[in-house]
């Protein structure tokens, strides 16, 4: 279906694929980003064995790789991989989970090995540059905004650390493109809330290896907009990204409760599983 609207402007922060909306807009927009791969392995939090992060500043591709503990487990990463072009489901390369298992393991308290890795999952980050740098380690990790002359306002670049201050002026640059002029930020010191019970009940883990419950899916599907297992799986919770088989396993049940919260069949049921199990499998590490 396709819904036609009216805008004085609109915000175009799509990320990677930034470029292909600006030239929905213009067809003859030239390209802001170029584009590189980042890869991440979850471990089990023994390997750190520690509450702080660990930095390792000289690696042998030159980035820096950081050991994290993050939700009860260890994340490792990143590396800088150029590549040509962007995709929703990116996966990692054999090279780069080699290096980072090679060069953690130097320094954790023990030498992870594949079997070890929980889940394995891949960014593609928007780097605003030339697509002709062969280096995406140098280019710069700051963000740039973009004003068409329809006023399509793309925001790209910039990295975990500065989503706040993008977002600020982005919302600052489109109201005064629409007219609305300065407002003070209506969200500054509020907070986001973690998983909470939304029936009253703690609710019934979905998986001993993490700590997710049946509340959790009930809060996301009433409260959070949730409407697929991936919704609940991947984006109100991390269960994909702290352990793929455990979330695989999480998949049959958290669609039924959504089947039952959103009045689906076991049709859409099945359904649910089966893409959920399928988008699931690049998590794993063979």
């Amino acid at each position: 279906e396709i819904v036609t609207a009216t805008s004085k402007c609109v915000i175009n922060a799509t990320g990677a694929f930034c470029d292909a909306v600006r030239e929905m807009s213009d067809a003859h927009a030239k390209p802001l980003v170029t584009f590189s791969q980042g890869v991440h392995l979850v471990l089990d939090q023994s390997f750190l064995g520690a509450e702080n992060a660990l930095m390792i500043p000289k690696t042998d591709d030159g980035r820096v790789l950081f050991c994290i503990p993050w939700l009860g487990h260890t994340l490792v990463g990143t590396t800088d991989t150029p590549i040509e072009q962007a995709s929703l489901e990116p996966e990692a390369r054999e090279s780069e989970i080699d290096f980072i298992l090679e060069t953690a393991g130097r320094y954790l308290c023990k030498k992870p090995s594949r079997a070890n890795i929980l889940s394995v999952f891949v960014g593609i980050r928007p780097l605003v540059g030339s697509r002709s740098t062969v280096n995406t380690a140098s280019l710069s990790r700051g963000y740039t905004i973009d004003v068409d002359r329809s006023n399509l306002l793309t925001i790209t670049g910039g990295k975990w650390t500065t989503y706040r201050p993008m977002a600020e002026d982005a919302i600052d640059r489109a109201s005064e493109l629409a007219g609305l002029g300065a407002k003070a930020s209506q969200t500054r010191n509020l907070e986001i809330p973690g998983p909470t019970s939304a029936s009253g009940s703690p609710g019934r883990y979905l998986h001993p290896d993490l700590p997710y419950t049946s509340a959790d899916v009930i809060m996301a599907v009433r409260h959070e907009m949730a409407r697929t297992v991936e919704d609940v799986l991947a984006r109100r919770t991390r269960a994909l990204f702290l352990n793929a088989n455990a979330a695989i396993a999480m998949a049959p049940a958290v669609a039924g409760i959504m089947a039952k919260e959103l009045e689906k069949d076991r049709i859409w049921e099945i359904d649910q599983i089966e893409q959920f199990r399928h988008m699931a499998k690049t998590y794993e590490c063979s």
